[in-house]
């Protein structure tokens, strides 16, 4: 035994030797459960919540609140004040990193003014190896470690560490299971995330999610279902279905032939406005979800569809099982079969060996496509991927000049996207007012476009037509039909 897990009941580190095994165990699926002598021990206390990263962190970051809130806790704005400080980190780029570990110094001030205070940190970095190791031996004050797969057993821990004023770290390396009915407290009351499947399969040669997130495991359809249908209760008037790849979402499911197309099919005859879905791998876009795309519906007109990089022998480095020419002609299946379908991407500049010519290879395809806009980036190494490996003869100088030529491609194009709305009439989600201007009012349309016009707060929450009247790169200004 080592030494360290003398300490606590609660100790273990996560493996990356680990994290690669994908061994073949049922997944289970059980009600989340707290015990009942714990429930309160958060009484009179606070908590403030930092998430770094996805839309994913975003939604796990719900449900650790509503973990925290159920045990008594309130949340607290203000950290100085609070009991409890969880930072939900990121671990896709090296600078996300940095960000945490600038945050865990800056908040040690905190734990020695107060020697109570709890200071957890969880989420994808939690399940990096060489990150706890480095947390372990630079950042003492930390007391509290947990990863992606445990979230459900926060009261156990957060228990543990009040009673023992010990260092508590658990990060399982294998999968966790599927975890129903977790108490949450949504961010917005309007608009919900969730969750139809957990993990990856397919290991990009840059990426750490399969790692961090584990295998593929899809929730049963009437589970998905039935959390949807309670959002419609509560007023909800758009979802978005959370998944590392939710193309693959059923894959997994056994003897049953029920796929992410015939989820959206189900979806559609729900009665809620709009329906969305992130993220999707191009190489499971398979005509039963184009199909079903083309009904439209609630199912809104916007695909984010990561291409990464435009060039074969780039795309075969980075294990994405799909080609250039496929991806043009999954890009017009998609824009015959939904006219003005409004398409986003990811993509990396910089990939280790990356020639010029390869890079004109993805300018030449991002303006064949015309995105609607993009996520670009400099390609960041994360240790224990294959292509932290590879030798990266590209220069910082280089990275920085390609990914300034791209931002410019993937402007214009926005920009023209942007233009075909000119004076039309389109339909506006209201998400709240202007931080600048209390009379000006915010919200997107089922193309995912951001609209800004001139409305009271009567209308938050609602869907309202809104006249196009000037268009910008990044969003649209208009006014409210009445």
């Amino acid at each position: 035994m080592n030494e360290e897990k003398d300490y606590s009941k609660y100790f273990s580190k996560p493996s990356l030797k680990d994290a690669r095994s994908r061994k073949h165990r049922e997944v289970k699926i059980e009600d989340f459960a707290t015990v009942k002598s714990i429930v309160e021990i958060g009484k009179g206390k606070s908590y403030h919540i930092k998430t770094y990263g996805c839309q994913m962190n975003e939604h796990d970051s719900e449900g650790i609140a509503g973990i925290l809130e159920q045990l008594g806790y309130v949340v607290c704005d203000n950290e100085k004040l609070a009991d409890i400080i969880v930072l939900n980190t990121c671990a896709i780029r090296e600078s996300a990193e940095n960000r945490v570990f600038g945050e865990l110094g800056r908040l040690k001030p905190l734990k020695t003014e107060n020697p109570d205070l709890i200071l957890a940190i969880c989420g994808c970095m939690s399940q990096e190896e060489s990150v706890v190791e480095k947390i372990l031996k630079k950042y003492q004050h930390v007391d509290l470690i947990f990863g992606t797969h445990n979230i459900h057993r926060l009261p156990k821990y957060l228990h543990e560490a009040l009673l023992s004023k010990e260092r508590v770290v658990e990060v399982w390396s294998g999968e966790g299971d599927i975890i129903e009915n977790m108490p949450r407290r949504r961010a917005n009351a309007v608009k919900g995330w969730v969750n139809i499947m957990y993990g990856c399969d397919e290991f990009c040669t840059y990426c750490i999610v399969p790692y961090t997130r584990g295998k593929e495991r899809s929730r049963l359809p009437e589970d998905v279902l039935s959390e949807i249908k309670s959002l419609v209760d509560a007023g909800y008037k758009e979802v978005t279905l959370l998944g590392q790849n939710v193309n693959a979402y059923g894959k997994d499911l056994k003897n049953r032939n029920y796929t992410f197309g015939n989820l959206l099919n189900d979806l559609n005859n729900i009665d809620i406005p709009r329906i969305r879905f992130t993220t999707s791998h191009p190489h499971d876009f398979d005509d039963l979800m184009i199909a079903t795309l083309a009904k439209k519906g609630n199912l809104m007109e916007y695909i984010h569809l990561p291409v990464q990089s435009g060039n074969n022998d780039i795309l075969k480095r980075m294990n994405r099982r799909y080609t250039r020419e496929s991806y043009l002609q999954l890009v017009h299946k998609l824009r015959s079969a939904i006219p003005g379908v409004a398409i986003t991407t990811d993509i990396i500049v910089g990939f280790p060996g990356e020639t010029e010519e390869q890079f004109q290879d993805t300018l030449s395809l991002a303006k064949e496509v015309g995105y609607d806009g993009a996520f670009t980036f400099i390609y960041s190494p994360r240790e224990g991927t294959p292509a932290a490996k590879m030798d990266d003869s590209v220069s910082a100088e280089d990275k920085k000049d390609r990914l300034y030529r791209l931002n410019d491609v993937i402007n214009k194009d926005a920009q023209v996207q942007n233009a075909r709305f000119q004076g039309e009439i389109v339909e506006v989600l209201v998400e709240g007012a202007s931080k600048n201007d209390e009379s000006v009012m915010s919200g997107y349309t089922r193309h995912n476009k951001l609209v800004n016009f001139k409305a009271d707060e009567s209308v938050i929450g609602q869907i309202v037509p809104v006249r196009i009247i000037e268009t910008k790169t990044w969003h649209l200004y208009g006014e409210l039909v009445k």
